[in-house]
């Protein structure tokens, strides 16, 4: 039974996951990427405190929190604020598709930061995956176009390789964390909410120019990328007595994600892009 419940969850989470490149594409075309992680933010942590308060979880938010106070904000500091700052304008300046396909290369950093940070063994085979995977992101980032180099956006490809390892850095350092871990991430969106706030007064974009439309979008990314999916996903992980399996399902997101952005937004999939998924 657990495991079937671990596949649900697991299946409901790559699912949502698999709608939010979409999801960026439509808030980005609404609001600045500092608005968006502003907002996003705080409907994430709003949903967060509702889970927490169902798990009769709060009361454990300032004593996880003075336990350790500046681990928090340093991992706060790092995500949501600076991973899903860089995230977005990564998406702001590429087309979707390739955004997400050198996002998902962090599974790859977190291996070689692994080895550095953490002493673990690099096995042949996983220097063979890693370096077709970056062959990979580079096939992607130039549509194919190796020996030229020529990419849509050199900023933009460099902030989405960033985002890899800011995302792959915060795993990192929370290998040796003891707290609940819905309570962790909940502190993170809570520590960078105020930055965000004041990130986006300071930019001064204007905010009467929003339709429906796009609040509705960046409501869906605070809840389906930043908020609910990552409990779900946990779940998945502590009911499953087979973490491989529920962590493969993870691969089917980007296909999934390409189908969409096609069909809900009408962005063109560059053959090279399938060619080195495939």
């Amino acid at each position: 039974m657990n495991e079937r419940r671990a596949l649900g969850f697991g299946l409901s989470a790559v699912l949502l996951w698999s709608t939010v490149a979409t999801a960026f594409k439509l808030t980005l075309a609404e609001f600045t990427p500092i608005q968006m992680l502003t907002v996003a933010s705080i409907v994430s942590a709003v949903a967060l405190i509702a889970i927490c308060f169902a798990q009769s979880k709060l009361s454990l938010l300032s004593t996880t929190f003075l336990s350790n106070p500046w681990y928090y904000v340093m991992l706060g500091l790092i995500n949501p604020l600076a991973y899903y700052l860089i995230l977005f304008k990564a998406y702001d300046l590429l087309p979707a598709s390739q955004a997400q396909a050198i996002n998902y290369s962090w599974a790859i950093t977190l291996t070689l930061m692994a080895a550095v940070f953490l002493g673990q063994t690099i096995r042949k085979q996983d220097w063979v995956a890693c370096g077709f995977s970056y062959f990979g992101v580079i096939v992607i980032a130039t549509k194919g176009d190796i020996l030229g180099l020529d990419f849509d956006s050199p900023v933009g490809v460099a902030l989405a390789l960033l985002s890899t390892l800011l995302w792959a850095g915060y795993w990192i350092l929370n290998t040796k964390n003891k707290a609940d871990p819905v309570v962790g991430v909940l502190l993170g969106f809570l520590v960078a909410i105020p930055f965000a706030l004041g990130l986006s007064w300071y930019e001064g974009a204007s905010w009467s120019q929003i339709t429906t439309q796009g609040w509705l979008a960046v409501t869906y990314v605070g809840l389906f990328e930043m908020g609910v999916t990552f409990v779900l996903w946990l779940s998945a992980m502590k009911l499953t007595a087979n973490t491989a399996r529920i962590s493969n399902l993870i691969f089917a997101s980007p296909f999934i994600s390409l189908i969409l952005l096609a069909t809900i937004i009408g962005e063109q999939i560059h053959p090279a892009t399938l060619v080195a998924w495939f």
